[in-house]
C-alpha cells in the first residue's frame, strides 16, 4: 500500500510518498517540485506511480506556495518568482540533510524534477549540486537569465515594477550562477529528461529544446538525455509526459 505522510522538514511543509511497508527502509529519493501557484498535493498522482516502482517522493511546498502561502498582495508573489525558485534550491539541500541524517537514502540515489517553475528549479539545482544523480524538467526554462528578462520586459508592459532598475539588475547578477545554460558542463554527463509542449505560451518552448540541442552534441553517453515535445500542448503536463517521467526514473535511478 501507498502512503502519504506529512513531514515538516525543518520549516518545509511536505508530504512523503512511499511503500508503507518500506517507509523505514533506505531507498532512492526524488524530490518534485510544484509550479507557480500550485502546491505539494497538485503532484501526488505522479509520486504515487513514483513510489509504486519503489522511490521515496518528497513534494515540498515552496515559499508562498501551499501552506506557506501568507496573506500577501498578488503582485508581490509574482515579483518574488526568482526569490522563491533561488530559495527552494537552498531548501533541496534541506531536505537532503534531512533524510541522510535519517539514513534513508539509499546508495545516495537523489533525483530531483519538477512542473514549469519547479523545472526551473530543477535546472538551477543541476549548477549547485553535482549529488543529484538524475533529473526531469517539465516545461521549464535552463536559460533562467534569458527568461528573467522576459518576465521583466511583460511586468513593464502592463505597469510599473515595484522594484528599481538597480535591484533587478543585480538580480540578473544573482541567477547567473544558477543558469544551466551559462555552465551547462556542470551536468557532466548526467541523465536528464525534458518535456515541453510545443505551443506553451508560459515558458518558451524553444528554451529548452535550443539547449537540449546544444548539450547533446558533448553529452558522452546519449542515452542520458532526451528530449520529448509534444505538439498542440501549451502549459500543461499531460498524462504521457507523468509516465515518461516514471520511466525516466526507474531507468536512470
Amino acid at each position: 500500500m501507498i502512503g502519504i505522510y506529512t513531514e515538516t522538514i525543518q520549516t518545509i511543509p511536505s508530504l512523503v510518498v512511499v511503500d508503507a511497508e518500506k517507509k523505514n527502509e533506505a531507498l532512492p529519493i526524488i524530490a518534485y517540485f510544484h509550479g507557480f501557484t500550485s502546491a505539494k498535493e497538485h503532484n501526488l498522482s505522479l509520486a504515487y506511480l513514483l513510489a509504486e516502482k519503489g522511490f521515496r517522493v518528497v513534494l515540498p511546498d515552496s515559499m508562498y506556495h501551499g501552506e506557506r502561502e501568507p496573506d500577501i498582495p498578488k503582485l508581490k508573489r509574482q515579483v518574488s518568482f526568482w526569490d522563491i525558485v533561488m530559495q527552494n534550491v537552498k531548501e533541496l539541500a534541506v531536505i537532503k540533510k534531512y533524510f541522510e541524517e535519517k539514513d534513508l537514502i539509499l546508495d545516495g540515489r537523489f533525483g530531483v524534477a519538477g512542473t514549469s517553475m519547479g523545472g526551473i528549479t530543477t535546472s538551477a539545482a543541476l549548477t549547485q549540486y553535482p549529488w543529484i544523480k538524475a533529473a526531469a524538467i517539465l516545461m521549464g526554462s535552463p536559460k533562467i537569465t534569458t527568461y528573467a528578462k522576459t518576465l521583466v520586459e511583460s511586468f513593464k508592459k502592463v505597469g510599473n515594477l515595484p522594484v528599481t532598475e538597480e535591484m533587478i539588475e543585480n538580480l540578473y547578477e544573482q541567477l547567473k550562477k544558477y543558469d544551466l545554460s551559462k555552465q551547462p558542463e556542470k551536468l557532466n554527463d548526467r541523465p536528464l529528461l525534458f518535456w515541453h509542449g510545443e505551443i506553451d505560451s508560459v515558458v518558451p518552448f524553444d528554451h529548452s529544446y535550443t539547449f537540449y540541442d546544444e548539450v547533446y552534441a558533448v553529452y558522452q553517453n546519449k542515452n542520458n538525455i532526451k528530449f520529448i515535445k509534444e505538439p498542440n500542448q501549451n502549459h500543461k503536463v499531460s498524462r504521457s509526459a507523468i509516465l515518461e517521467t516514471v520511466k525516466w526514473f526507474e531507468k536512470h535511478l
